[in-house]
């Protein structure tokens, strides 16, 4: 493992940003227009993580094409229109970037949202300015865990994986660094379940204790 890591790449929802209210409010403002039931947060939790079409196909169940291309176009329109109406920062993240920054490191994010809902949920939240580069679902043609976008990011930065960080809280973030051969660290505080992290190089329980990693914090 290197010694000091040039670049850290962030996974976004359940890792930077608590925004899980926003997206149960979007998925059931689509579930109501379709005709569907509303689901609690702790049921649209199960179905992030993949993007915004398999969070409605996953919320559709049986919908023919038609009706998950109507879904996923007023989940996209309302998930932006309140893009963080209720969604945060969680705690300390913001100091935890300025210090990353100030000690010289590179930073990124990588997300399975599209990309355009990413730059505007960070530019509303102030932190958009901190991120070199954000990559989204529709970025590439293939997203998370797919290791492209840790690549591709790679390449951009010309930066070799000994010296670069995937933290996410999902078995999709983990993936993605490993397939990259970039070291990982799990974020216990997100929306993925305990036994995704499993794999990780790494573990944390909460945003400060990025510093306590030495390939993060050397």
């Amino acid at each position: 493992m290197p010694n000091s890591a040039e670049l850290i790449i962030f996974d976004l929802d359940g890792t930077l940003i608590d925004s899980l209210a926003d997206l149960t409010d979007a998925t059931n403002q689509m579930l109501a227009s379709c005709g569907r039931g509303a689901l609690s947060e702790s049921e649209v939790r199960l179905l992030v993580g993949q993007g915004a079409r398999r969070l409605v196909e996953r919320a559709l169940p049986g919908a023919p094409p038609g009706e998950i291309e109507r879904g996923l176009e007023l989940f996209i329109a309302y998930n932006y229109a309140h893009i963080a109406d209720k969604t945060r920062l969680y705690p300390g993240v913001r100091e935890i970037l300025d210090t990353l920054l100030s000690r010289g490191r590179r930073l990124a994010v990588i997300s399975n949202k599209n990309v355009s809902l990413c730059r505007e949920v960070l530019s509303i939240l102030g932190v958009g300015h901190l991120f070199e580069e954000v990559l989204g679902a529709d970025s590439l043609p293939f997203r998370k865990p797919s290791p492209e976008p840790v690549m591709k990011l790679l390449a951009d930065f010309g930066v070799g994986p000994e010296r670069a960080v995937m933290v996410g809280d999902s078995i999709n973030d983990i993936a993605a660094g490993q397939g990259a051969g970039v070291v990982t660290v799990g974020c216990t505080w997100g929306y993925g379940e305990p036994s995704e992290l499993a794999g990780a190089d790494y573990r944390v329980d909460s945003v400060a204790d990025l510093l306590h990693i030495g390939v993060i914090a050397g």
